[in-house]
Parts: structure tokens; sequence; C-alpha cells
């Protein structure tokens, strides 16, 4: 199913033409997770700061070339590891590519890998998104207060009657 989306402010909308823009080069799927993709299925509530990409290995380093950009291990935190991270500042909101993205579960690190791929359309550009039930899942997954309130508002908003014209 092919969504179009409405943004909360022109910031976005530049930010998300850019994005799309940059990732013709891709060779392979991508997608934007997180915070920018609730927004994305319209869950705007608190307007996301930046926008977090999950892209191949492979594609890293052209995309950094392409910025100018070092592409870098990640460093890891408690619950999230990159192979390679890119943070990139030229658009109105940074942009954070994660390249072989892991989160720690049970005490292992487990690869990110979204099995859906929904396409997008937002400012006329498409981009790529988890379906509305695994966006949910991977949210939980991460386990962050604010991504558990995000995941409670997406399941609500999807359980609404569609509202009037």
């Amino acid at each position: 199913m092919h969504m179009r989306a409405e943004l909360p402010s022109d910031g976005w909308a530049l930010t998300l033409i850019g994005l799309a823009d940059l990732m013709k080069i891709a060779q392979r799927p991508w997608w934007i997770i997180s915070s920018a993709a609730a927004a994305l299925h319209g869950e705007v509530t608190q307007p996301p700061a930046d926008v977090d990409v999950l892209i191949a290995p492979e594609d890293a380093l052209p995309i950094a070339r392409q910025l100018e950009l070092q592409a870098a291990p990640g460093i890891p935190c408690e619950r999230f590891h990159s192979e390679i991270f890119i943070r990139w500042e030229g658009l109105p909101l940074p942009v954070e590519f994660m390249a072989g993205f892991h989160l720690h579960e049970l005490g292992l690190w487990r690869p990110v890998q979204p099995s859906s791929r929904q396409p997008v359309t937002v400012a006329g550009v498409t981009l790529h998104i988890p379906d509305r039930s695994e966006l949910i899942r991977l949210l939980r997954r991460f386990g962050r207060d604010k991504d558990l309130a995000r995941a409670q508002r997406l399941e609500e908003a999807g359980r609404l009657p569609p509202q009037g014209p």
C-alpha cells in the first residue's frame, strides 16, 4: 500500500526531499525508522528532532562519499550499535544513517532488519518505512520510554475510525 503523508513543518519537507534525492544512489533497500517513521505514519504528537535511516553496509561508503563525510564505526551504547554510522547535518533536520544496525536484547546483539517496506510520498518524493504494525513492534523492541509511548499512540491511532471529509 502506498501512502501519502503530511508533515509538521517545511523543514521536515526539505529534509525528506533532500534525503530522497540522496537515496537514489542506494543499491539496496533502506528504511526511515523511529520517530520519523512514526511521523510519516501520522503520529506527530512529538515531532522528530532527526531522521534515522537504516541502510545496507554496502551503501554506506557511496553515501558517505556523496556527502563528503566519514563513514565510521558506530560507538555502541547500552541498547544500540551500528557497524557504520554517518551523521549528515546538511539539511534542516540531522539525518543519521545506520548500517549493520543492532539492538541489544536478552544479552545478545540482534540485527534490526525490517521485513516490510512501505512507500510513502511526501512533497512529491517517495521514501520507505516499515508498515505500521512492524514499526510498532520495532519501537517496542527499542524499549525506551519515548519509543514505547510512540508505539502506543500508533497502535491507538490504527484503531480509530477514519475521520470524515
